[in-house]
């Protein structure tokens, strides 16, 4: 059956996000006087917040305690007294500054206008609303998407068949003639096979596949896929 639709994930597969975080991070410590290498930082903080990622996919955190316990742990763990105020201020100003930030994973815009001329490209992200579309103005890739599907906007994020079932709806597509491309094995390959859709992995950020997957090491592969 032949692809008509192409759904990315965003942050990590598209737009670079521990580039962009680190920048941010960088910025907003200068911003608020804290006295913190941040290579130091960025390591403990790394696999923190994709914990608490994985715990905000599961239901198991609200958005508002993976945004504090995540920086608050992190502080904890490096031994450095933040206060509850000062942690508070970092989550906003991160949020806030996080979208000004416009790398993206190499290939990205020339891959993307290859595509283009193909397919009908969609995005499902659960990254939060107020953010993603400001990601996608800033770095430029909102105008080759048709469609973007937030978690938020849904009410449940992936790995769960509704997002992706609620995507395939307003893109006018069914599964079988459909492909999703992400970086996160459980949340983007798995949540989309179950559902029926054809998967990418993207191996970018040192995640295993834990079954057999067509699989990338660089977007430009794409054009030999697809």
């Amino acid at each position: 059956m032949t692809i008509n639709h192409i759904f990315f994930d965003l942050d990590h597969t598209l737009w670079d996000f521990e580039t962009n975080s680190d920048k941010t991070f960088s910025y907003i410590f200068e911003r608020n006087g804290i006295p913190m290498e941040l290579e130091r930082f960025t390591d403990t903080y790394r696999p923190i917040n994709k914990k608490y990622w994985k715990l905000f996919r599961e239901e198991k955190v609200t958005k508002a305690d993976l945004r504090y316990k995540r920086l608050k742990e992190a502080f904890d763990a490096l031994n450095f007294d933040a206060s509850d105020e000062l942690i508070h201020t970092l989550s906003e100003e991160y949020i806030a500054y996080l979208s000004g930030h416009n790398a993206l994973f190499e290939n990205a815009l020339d891959v993307l206008a290859y595509l283009e001329q193909k397919y009908k490209l969609h995005i499902i992200t659960n990254g939060f609303e107020e953010v993603q579309f400001k990601k996608l103005k800033n770095s430029k890739l909102l105008p080759f998407f048709d469609q973007v599907v937030t978690s938020e906007n849904v009410g449940v994020k992936k790995p769960d068949p509704r997002i992706f079932h609620y995507a395939l709806e307003v893109a006018g597509a069914s599964s079988h003639e459909s492909m999703m491309i992400g970086d996160n094995f459980e949340a983007d390959i798995l949540g989309a096979k179950n559902v029926g859709m054809r998967t990418i992995f993207c191996e970018f950020n040192g995640e295993i596949a834990t079954e057999e997957v067509t699989s990338i090491r660089n977007l430009i592969e794409l054009k030999d896929i697809l």
